[in-house]
């Protein structure tokens, strides 16, 4: 086998999932390029970690841990990058599961000793069969998957997106591990971006550090029928912006918006012109789709102010952590 040992890390947490985590984990175990072990990380629910346990009691090659941390993804995969002795560790969302040559492609990203992470595309797999008519694909971040606007084949990025993506062991000596208090922690909101402000913080640590996303590395992640609903659309757009806020209260404006900047300056418009050129050529959800790109826009735009707002009064703090040994500690920020 050639390129690096990686580390497959799956974060779990709920046994509605339970067909979904298999698949996951199958997905992984049939990959072109092995991975030497699979994390299972149960966060906080000990029948899950207690049947998961029991169903992969024979297989050597998979191990079932307990979130060493509190609730949320960030601390599950901080305890799966401490227990992980991979020289990359990769991170395959529940709720997913990984073309054969997933892995393959990802660890051939790391032939260049200044590469410190390497992701790759997600695409969605509908619960209704076919995407919503409405539904922009500027927008399918909401549902966790690659959106259009991302540059094509091997690129450099700012940062890798958190269901598909991998990290050298050495970017977390680097800087740290995944911040809690930014992304899911069990909340209602639907919070994010805690891999953008490691990414950030990790160019800062290394500047020389490439960051790359590889779009023959493939994903296919679920959608549930309640993601396909403008309410979920809107809630998530939201949350996104309360995120992006606590990324630039981390990181700063400059750094922490600054893709942003180009996606709703150019890649935004460029959709609601598309939807609305559908609309007069009488193309199903064109018009749809325009409002929704800027019902998007407003509804992150507003999450954004209130973060930002809630930042400034000193409630929206976070912690970085620091993986040592095989163990966690964290620091303030």
């Amino acid at each position: 086998m050639n390129g690096p040992d990686v580390s497959v890390v799956i974060c779990v947490y709920t046994e509605d999932r339970w067909e979904d985590i298999l698949a996951a984990v199958s997905s992984v175990r049939a990959q072109s390029h092995p991975a030497p072990e699979t994390l299972l990380v149960v966060d906080h629910n000990p029948a899950l970690k207690d049947r998961l346990a029991r169903e992969y009691k024979e297989a050597a090659e998979v191990r079932v841990l307990a979130n060493a941390g509190p609730r949320g993804l960030s601390a599950g995969r901080n305890t799966g990058i401490a227990a992980s002795r991979g020289d990359v560790v990769a991170f395959l969302d529940d709720d997913a599961v990984a073309e054969r040559h997933w892995l393959k492609h990802l660890a051939s990203g790391y032939a260049d000793p200044r590469v410190m992470a390497v992701g790759g595309r997600t695409v969605p797999i509908w619960a209704s069969g076919r995407r919503p008519v409405w539904f922009p694909e500027e927008f399918d971040w909401v549902v966790g998957c690659t959106y259009r606007g991302l540059p094509a084949g091997r690129v450099r990025v700012r940062n890798v997106l958190g269901g598909n993506a991998s990290f050298r062991r050495t970017a977390f000596d680097a800087a740290g591990g995944f911040a809690t208090g930014i992304g899911r922690d069990g909340d209602k909101r639907p919070l994010g971006c805690e891999e953008t402000e490691l990414c950030i913080r990790l160019a800062r640590a290394r500047p020389d550090a490439l960051l790359l996303i590889d779009d023959r590395a493939v994903i296919h992640h679920r959608v549930p029928e309640r993601r396909e609903h403008f309410a979920y659309f809107r809630t998530r757009a939201y949350a996104e912006g309360l995120s992006k806020a606590l990324v630039a209260r981390s990181v700063g404006a400059d750094r922490g918006l600054e893709s942003e900047r180009r996606y709703t300056t150019r890649v935004l418009p460029a959709g609601v012109a598309r939807g609305l050129r559908d609309a007069l050529l009488a193309r199903p959800g064109g018009a749809g789709r325009a409002g929704a790109i800027v019902a998007g826009v407003c509804a992150a735009a507003g999450g954004y102010l209130v973060g930002s707002v809630r930042a400034r009064r000193g409630g929206a703090a976070f912690r970085v952590a620091r993986i040592e040994e095989g163990a966690l500690g964290e620091a303030d920020e």
